[in-house]
């Protein structure tokens, strides 16, 4: 029999990240469950334990402390057993580009970005050696739209995004398959710690639909899954116009309308 490999996810203790647990769960994989909430936490791993029979391991970490972002990134890099990186873990903020407090810049910025790539980091080092493994990073369409008017939060999702296609490029050779998900508005406790009433927004996905959108997009390896997107042509016509952009710029030059003297 195939043993399947044990599941890493962070910000397990609710949410996006609670339902990934469930669902891997249900698949028979084994769980090793990160986030600050450790009751929330262990009840979670308490019921699924119980209704699926699968191991599940707690491991309480504040992935913005150095410390204990060593502590998930060791984890990472040495347990064989974990097959599957699930970078949840993400803040947000409310309020304009000027309103942003130093700190809560800071923090949404290690958590989003710096925590998520060392943990990235971390991973794949090892699933490169081994010639397999899956590393989920989850973005946010808002990284594609500053119209939306969250420029700190919506710029370390571009990055996400970024990362994800970056690291997709150079290890889907060596056997690792790198998904970037990028969500719309998802009814999760971001929007409440953020300050954020979610029954301003327009439309809200069900965390539950959200997820199950991006495992089909998982299981098909898919690169970037847009549960969202209706008309999946707008994403391939918008990454093709991108990769055209790229074949006209010639760097020895400045183009010929910054060369005509005003």
């Amino acid at each position: 029999m195939t043993t399947r490999p044990a599941v890493l996810i962070t910000g397990a203790s609710s949410g996006i990240g609670a339902v990934y647990a469930g669902r891997f769960a249900r698949r028979g994989h084994d769980l090793v469950l990160v986030a600050r909430d450790n009751a929330r936490l262990e009840a979670l791993a308490a019921r699924l334990r119980q209704e699926t029979g699968v191991a599940v391991e707690v491991l309480p970490a504040d992935l913005t402390r150095h410390g204990e972002l060593a502590t998930v990134e060791a984890r990472l890099r040495n347990d064989a057993r974990i097959g599957i990186l699930i970078n949840n873990a993400g803040i947000a903020q409310s309020g304009g580009f000027i309103d942003q407090s130093p700190d809560g810049i800071e923090r949404l910025v290690t958590l989003n970005t710096t925590a998520l790539t060392r943990l990235a980091v971390a991973a794949s080092a090892r699933m490169v050696d081994a010639g397999e493994g899956a590393i989920v990073n989850i973005g946010s369409v808002v990284g594609l739209a500053p119209e939306l008017g969250m420029a700190v939060y919506g710029a370390t999702k571009a990055f996400v995004l970024f990362l994800s296609q970056g690291m997709s490029l150079e290890l889907a050779p060596k056997g690792v398959y790198v998904q970037a998900v990028l969500p719309a508005a998802t009814r999760t406790e971001i929007w409440e710690r953020a300050g954020i009433d979610i029954n301003t927004l327009p439309e809200v996905m069900d965390a539950g639909e959200l997820v199950d959108a991006a495992m089909v997009g998982f299981d098909r390896r898919e690169a970037v899954t847009i549960p969202p997107l209706h008309v999946a042509a707008r994403w391939d016509t918008l990454d093709a116009t991108r990769q055209a952009l790229l074949t006209d710029i010639r760097q020895a030059q400045a183009a010929e309308r910054y060369r005509i003297a005003v």
